[in-house]
């Protein structure tokens, strides 16, 4: 087999990714001594490393995190890897870490490759375009966004028999990079990105960090990438992770509860009503019209000693490029003196800091001028963003981007009520797993149908074929129940709760389908009308998962019969039949009903139920997972 050769790459600073929860009982339990000493230690080291009192060069920034998986993530680049390992053990060493836990973390080195017209970059024998060096070298040793909103997510290309990247030619693999990269470039000023490579260094290949103003930037940005055959071919996505910057400064504001930053200036656009005078009246003076601009759009005037022609020779090139981009609103060069001036306009400051590092390689440059044409930045924009979000919303799977299926084998996971929650711990409390108690496992499914199960099985493999193409899909398959009145069941398992209600929209279109589990009036997995009455919902605990040891199998399957026969006695019961995927029949799920919620706790107090548990530690693969409905 002919060996592919892979793209150059170049790299330039480590970083590191590493995210702590707060242990909030720990801290309102602990003295105001201790709290006042642990925030000036926290403080003290943040800005420390914001200030790169440690180091040369690189970067450090502290993010409030969304959701469960965290509540801090602090951001480190560092030119050496030694100097990352010296600011982790130096975090440990504050008071502040006491009252800390780190869930994940995640190391990589930024990293540029020959992809997408760099190849001058890494030939020795060829001059590279002064812009793409630029560029390359941005990348490398990128400077944060002053943006306040943060999402990081790990990737992987995949390496499947009829999907592997690395089985592409260099000529395929950069035609779909430069698909992906013009996508990208759309929201140029909108969202930037630090990309870091982690083969070898973790668990994943790279490290995809962007930075925005605006949140919905990321998730389009990101969702629109989702069509792209770069990534709905070849892409394979770990957990996300989405935060708020804060400065430093204001940690004690964060563990008080209180609004941050509490600068409300502290980052992103800075655009003021009155913008850069000085900037405003060169403007001006060329004939700008800047009451044309876009509300908070940024200005740039270069100064150059070169020609006139030979600079608007040059600046064609280049606007040809800057006009691939939505937040461009024009590039000009104007004679001035026996020199030039060149006048780029766009509608964020954070595009025209990247323009800034093209222009400034234009011939004869000396110096430029940057700064706030005026106007409100969020001008405007709050409607229409909205507008956009209310239109959008509903497409399938359009919210990949916030979360993922866990490859590690988790269970699913209980949503909802508090009731939920105890019913959780109670199950813990038996050694039955019940998820997690805010979303961090997956959503389920199941719905049943009176087709006959071969046909519903080729129907269903080809979407669930469709499904695999997201990220926040787990399993899609039917399951079949002895017994002519126990319908097949169709079982769908996300990573995120609207990605299921999506697919559930598809699902229902499946041939025969006659309910959903957890259907009001839909009692029974067989549909068997006797148990209930219309409107009478039960409770429905959805189903008990096992995994069960092939050589054990029908020894389970003869156990169920005789709890069976038990539960038939119990008080309150409905219905409970035994699943097993067509696919895999030691993969099984009991679907079970009851009248209410406490004849159910009633079984799973019983001794019956407690001896059945036990018995089971020898013959399941896993131990039972008990799953709620998305």
């Amino acid at each position: 087999m002919e060996r592919r050769e892979p793209p150059q790459t170049d790299e330039g600073w480590y970083v590191l990714h590493d995210l702590r929860t707060i242990d909030w009982d720990a801290w309102r339990g602990a003295s105001e001594r201790d709290r006042e000493l642990a925030i000036d230690d926290g403080v003290e080291f943040l800005e420390a490393a914001a200030n790169l009192d440690d180091a040369d060069a690189g970067a450090s920034a502290v993010f409030s995190v969304f959701g469960h998986e965290a509540d801090l993530l602090i951001l480190h680049l560092r030119p050496t890897i030694r100097e990352l390992d010296t600011l982790e053990r130096r975090f440990e060493q504050t008071a502040f870490a006491e009252f800390t836990e780190r869930t994940n973390s995640y190391l990589s080195v930024t990293e540029a490759s020959g992809y997408t017209g760099a190849e001058a970059y890494f030939d020795p024998e060829q001059e590279a375009d002064p812009g793409i060096t630029n560029y390359i070298e941005s990348r490398l040793y990128p400077d944060l966004p002053d943006a306040e909103f943060v999402s990081f997510y790990p990737m992987d290309k995949r390496r499947q028999p009829e999907q592997n990247w690395y089985d592409l030619s260099f000529e395929d693999r950069a035609d779909l990079m430069s698909g992906h990269g013009d996508i990208g470039r759309e929201y140029a000023g909108k969202v930037s990105q630090i990309i870091s490579g982690s083969v070898g260094l973790d668990d994943f290949e790279w490290g995809v960090t962007l930075f925005a103003d605006d949140p919905t930037d990321v998730k389009d940005l990101l969702y629109e990438m989702r069509f792209d055959p770069s990534s709905s071919k070849y892409a394979e996505f770990g957990p996300f992770f989405s935060g708020r910057r804060f400065p430093p400064s204001d940690l004690e504001a964060l563990l008080a509860g209180e609004s941050i930053p509490t600068d409300e200036d502290a980052f992103g656009d800075d655009a003021t009503a009155a913008g850069d005078e000085d900037l405003l009246a060169e403007l001006e003076r060329f004939g700008v019209d800047v009451d044309a601009a876009p509300a908070g759009a940024n200005g740039l005037v270069f100064s150059s000693e070169a020609d006139v022609e030979t600079v608007r020779d040059e600046v064609e090139g280049l606007r040809g490029n800057f006009e691939h981009y939505d937040t461009h609103v024009l590039t000009e060069v104007y004679e001035d003196g026996d020199g030039a001036a060149i006048v780029s306009v766009w509608e964020t400051e954070s595009a025209a800091d990247t323009a800034a590092g093209f222009l400034e390689e234009l011939p004869g440059v000396t110096d430029y001028r940057q700064g706030s044409l005026g106007g409100d930045a969020d001008g405007g924009a709050a409607e229409s963003d909205a507008g956009h979000r209310d239109a959008e919303g509903g497409r399938p799977h359009g919210d990949d981007a916030a979360a993922h299926g866990d490859d590690s084998g988790s269970a699913p996971t209980s949503h909802g009520s508090d009731g939920e929650a105890d019913l959780r711990e109670e199950l813990e409390e038996r050694g039955i797993y019940g998820g997690q108690p805010h979303g961090e496992d997956v959503y389920a499914l199941v719905l049943y149908s009176e087709a006959d199960p071969e046909e519903l099985s080729e129907e269903v493999e080809s979407l669930s074929d469709g499904f695999d193409r997201y990220d926040s899909h787990v399993k899609t398959a039917v399951y079949e129940a002895p017994g002519e009145d126990a319908h097949p069941a169709v079982v769908s398992l996300w990573g995120t709760e609207s990605a299921a209600g999506t697919a559930g929209g598809y699902l229902e279109d499946l041939p025969g389908i006659v309910r959903q589990a957890g259907d009001d009036g839909a009692a029974t997995a067989a549909d068997d009308e006797s148990a209930a009455t219309e409107g009478d919902s039960g409770f429905g605990t959805m189903g008990m998962f096992y995994t069960v040891k092939p050589e054990h199998r029908e020894d389970f399957v003869e156990k169920f019969d005789t709890v069976g026969g038990l539960l038939a006695d119990m008080e309150g019961h409905l219905q409970t039949d035994l699943y097993a995927n067509r696919e895999d029949e030691n993969d099984m799920f009991i679907a079970s009903r009851w009248e209410s919620r406490e004849d159910c706790m009633d079984f799973f107090r019983s001794d019956a139920f407690v001896d059945t548990v036990d018995w089971g530690r020898d013959v399941l693969a896993d131990r039972p997972r008990h799953v709620f409905l998305a």
